[in-house]
């Protein structure tokens, strides 16, 4: 029996501070960085895909992405793009399965083209799982 080929993990944790953050990760680390916003950076953290979400006390526990409410702190696992269509299928088909963010695409025919969606384990925990229609894309960054 063969071991499969582990896919890139991802998770999002909050920051106080994207500049800080930015000189810390990419500077001091030396992780490069893929898409960004006002409010999230994600960094190719050593093959795996960690966002940093701008929180703060003051702030929700949310960040609005692509006008959706993403929780900040939130882990996952991006699966090959087969994979994540069985998965969504088959969990779309059980009532008990706590949906944060119904599955969907994200930057549909564009560069880092993605299938993503959320859910919330029974302890609260919120879990992101994700696919990109071409792996080459999980760290690109709008030219």
């Amino acid at each position: 029996m063969s071991t499969p080929a582990l896919r890139p993990f991802h998770l999002a944790i909050p920051v106080h501070d994207l500049s800080a953050s930015e000189v810390f990760y990419a500077g001091l680390l030396g992780c490069s960085i893929g898409r960004r916003s006002a409010h999230w950076i994600d960094f190719n953290f050593f093959g795996h895909q960690l966002t940093a979400h701008l929180a703060s006390d003051q702030q929700p526990a949310t960040n609005d992405v692509d006008g959706k409410q993403v929780p900040v702190r939130h882990f996952g696992v991006i699966l090959d793009w087969q994979q994540w269509h069985e998965l969504s299928e088959r969990l779309q088909q059980n009532d008990a399965v706590r949906w944060l963010i119904e599955p969907g695409i994200r930057f549909a025919g564009k560069t880092g083209e993605q299938a993503t969606f959320f859910i919330v384990d029974p302890s609260g925990n919120a879990l992101e799982f994700k696919s990109f229609r071409d792996d080459a894309s999980i760290f690109a960054h709008d030219a």
